[in-house]
């Protein structure tokens, strides 16, 4: 469940390339999970809005709609045991056009048989 209540999917962006998340989020949407947020902190918050263009984009263009992108400062224990800030990010990304394979039109119909 996402902090809205609504049923949907988490995509928490880190270290892994861009292209691994992109294909994580496609196949979330593709699977009608309902709304998936990719959320990062940090460093990881530019590959995030990376991920979220190249699916917009690239892979499903003209069927994603992107809801309301939340910002955050979140207070964290650093290792040295200090306070320190991390801005955080959350992006939902909903299913608004037809649900095909990562994005592929739509297969002609099979001719009738003879």
């Amino acid at each position: 469940m996402t902090e809205h209540g609504v049923p949907g999917a988490t995509v928490f962006i880190g270290q892994k390339p861009t292209m691994t998340y992109v294909f994580q989020v496609v196949s979330q949407l593709n699977s009608g999970a309902g709304p998936v947020v990719v959320k990062a902190r940090g460093n990881a918050i530019g590959k995030a809005v990376d991920v979220v263009e190249v699916v917009r984009r690239r892979f499903l263009e003209g069927q994603v709609s992107v809801g309301t992108i939340q910002i955050d400062t979140e207070r964290l224990v650093n290792r040295e045991g200090r306070d320190a800030n991390v801005s955080s990010i959350a992006i939902p990304l909903s299913r608004v056009g037809p649900a095909s394979a990562a994005g592929a039109p739509p297969r002609p119909a099979e001719p009738p048989p003879p």
